[in-house]
């Protein structure tokens, strides 16, 4: 019994640290703070240009295991899901060289995951947003506000988001 009542306790933390704001500097109900990201692609995003669309400010790094768990759900449950509408999908590498990211996406694309990813290697975005733990997802509405945040990777983490993306686009 007292193994049972352990594990239902860490399971219990895992699931409330996926679904909150913990090292964020910004908050549900806050204007997200603007920025512009050079893409892996040679493209630059600036959030101030997307509004009208409600866009999902992903930030990770190679290094991160949950972070590519969560790569490898999302032209499922995210991308596929929502391209047909005003939606918009940024994520941002944090605090890594280009080369680095390159090479991750090279590899995940010989797995079937390929999307353009953003670049913050002097960590300026993320200084913006977070202080710590990734992944860490910012949903923002179509006026520029952050609307949902989620922290760490769960099983169901993208699941909640895409409810969160539907509710915005409704």
């Amino acid at each position: 019994m007292k193994h049972i009542i352990i594990i239902f306790i860490a399971l219990s933390s895992v699931f409330s640290f996926a679904q909150s704001d913990k090292g964020s500097k910004l908050k549900v109900g806050d204007k997200a703070a603007n920025f512009s990201v050079s893409m892996l692609d040679g493209d630059v995003i600036a959030l101030s240009d997307l509004k009208g669309k409600a866009v999902l400010v992903n930030f990770w790094a190679t290094w991160c295991g949950p972070c590519i768990k969560e790569f490898k759900e999302i032209p499922d449950k995210i991308l596929e899901p929502f391209s047909q509408s005003d939606f918009v999908f940024i994520p941002i590498s944090r605090g890594e060289p280009q080369a680095l990211v390159s090479s991750k996406m090279n590899t995940l694309k010989a797995q079937g995951i390929s999307f353009n990813v953003g670049l913050d290697s002097e960590e300026i975005i993320w200084n913006q947003f977070a202080t710590k733990y990734i992944p860490k997802n910012y949903l923002i509405d179509k006026e520029g506000v952050i609307r949902y945040i989620s922290t760490g990777y769960s099983s169901n983490s993208l699941d909640q988001i895409a409810k969160e993306i539907k509710k915005l686009l409704q």
